[in-house]
């Protein structure tokens, strides 16, 4: 294929490298003279393994060339990835200026050309900027189907660029309404087995992972200064944790839905945090775990009382599923403040037996909701037939039980994702999605 690439930094230089590698003629594009010199000598204008001499073969091969004439540059290719800075502006804003002026010049050329054209963005931008990008530039172009625009953003670390471009370990495609792409050509171009989602869910993808990845680092030093405290070696603590791959390094809890609770988790995190101020420690990170799920705590009982009706009905008590463990149960702490507020509650949980409740479980729901059994319904029938807004934490009642109560005029607040519910005939809305 014939590919311009707008932009030879670091991004931009080496997906060009990468993709000349596979075999496809490229033209770079620069504002900066010296960048487009080095590039057409087949010279790097960054410092990256194996980078000088990828380009040096393409040049020598005749794959390689660079322009600083964006009009041209579309003219002679297919496809256009835009792979420009995007830095901070001194109030922490993004600064689209650069993404903007390439992509009036695209959208200018392929106006002029009257040419099919395929658009890539492969430069970091916040959800939304894509198709605000299209909305103001190419909506005349895209409707028509001219020119085709994806949102893909890009993996590559600094010093295993080459390899990450290689090997992806993770490759996205954002579409404007999230069906995968006509154009057979842009899995080849990224490699790997590409997501699909909206432009959207594809900018939020780079961010998330760049977040988690900032998460993991203060973590991990966090709990290095906690360790230089004790006189334990840090390193070996984080090795033993990250050798846990069922629980720590995987999926698990990964999952947006419930505030963590339960007997461990609140506790634990609130004897660390205590720790670390007599000791004089400075951990943000961990000061504001709590903070942060009191704030989603918060959003659940937002959601409930927006919807304007007191009978509320809850499936599911417990802290997670197939447990009768109330200690730091959301759904408990949402219940007493309900409760509290005048709110009238039904509650249906199968695991939950008031007169199996023991030790700590039942001192606290003794201190919190005395009033418990008054609540509980031995029939979720009876708490769908009571309740005008419906709190689901559980996959705890037969989808046909609730295909049969289920109304139109009903609301229902999805607490951890049970797709089924969206098929039944109430308003549905989840907490996280």
């Amino acid at each position: 294929m014939n590919v311009s690439v707008f932009g030879l930094g670091y991004v931009g230089a080496v997906t060009s490298a990468c993709l000349a590698e596979q075999g496809h003629r490229i033209t770079g594009v620069d504002v900066h003279a010296a960048k487009v010199d080095a590039f057409n000598r087949g010279e790097s204008p960054i410092i990256e393994p194996e980078i000088s001499s990828l380009l040096h073969r393409a040049r020598s091969q005749h794959l390689l060339s660079a322009t600083e004439d964006a009009r041209q540059a579309v003219a002679d290719t297919d496809v256009s990835i835009i792979c420009v800075g995007t830095p901070s502006q001194s109030t922490g804003i993004l600064n689209l200026d650069y993404v903007q002026k390439v992509s009036s010049q695209i959208a200018q050329a392929t106006r002029e050309t009257r040419k099919e054209h395929i658009l890539i963005y492969r430069s970091t931008m916040l959800p939304g900027s894509t198709r605000r990008l299209v909305q103001d530039l190419f909506h005349d172009l895209c409707h028509p189907g001219r020119v085709r625009v994806y949102y893909c953003p890009e993996f590559l670390r600094e010093g295993s660029a080459v390899q990450d471009f290689r090997t992806p370990s993770l490759a996205v495609i954002g579409t404007e309404a999230g069906h995968a792409p006509a154009d057979p050509s842009m899995a080849a171009l990224l490699g790997g087995q590409p997501a699909v989602l909206t432009w959207e869910g594809a900018e939020m993808i780079k961010y998330s992972c760049n977040y988690f990845h900032a998460l993991k680092v203060g973590f991990a030093n966090e709990i290095g200064r906690m360790c230089k405290h004790l006189g334990v070696d840090g390193t070996h603590v984080m090795d033993v944790v990250c050798a846990d791959t069922r629980l720590n390094i995987s999926r698990y809890y990964m999952k947006p839905g419930n505030p963590f609770g339960g007997s461990c988790l609140p506790k634990d995190v609130s004897a660390l945090r205590s720790f670390a101020r007599h000791a004089n420690l400075s951990l943000p990170l961990l000061e504001n775990t709590a903070a942060t799920n009191a704030a989603h705590q918060e959003l659940l009982l937002h959601l409930i009382e927006a919807k304007g009706s007191r009978r509320i009905g809850f499936l599911g008590l417990a802290f997670k599923a197939d447990t009768d463990d109330l200690r730091g149960s959301p759904m408990v702490a949402a219940a007493e403040t309900l409760l509290g507020r005048g709110c009238e509650l039904s509650i249906y949980d199968p695991q939950i037996n008031l007169s199996r409740l023991i030790g700590a479980n039942e001192q606290q729901i003794k201190a919190r909701m005395p009033h418990l059994a008054q609540l509980l319904r031995q029939d979720a029938a009876q708490v769908l037939q009571s309740s005008d807004v419906i709190v689901a934490s559980q996959k705890c009642v037969p989808l046909d039980l609730l295909r049969q109560h289920a109304h139109a005029g009903q609301h229902l607040i999805d607490i951890n994702r049970w797709d089924d519910l969206r098929t039944l005939p109430w308003h549905y809305e989840g907490v996280c999605w």
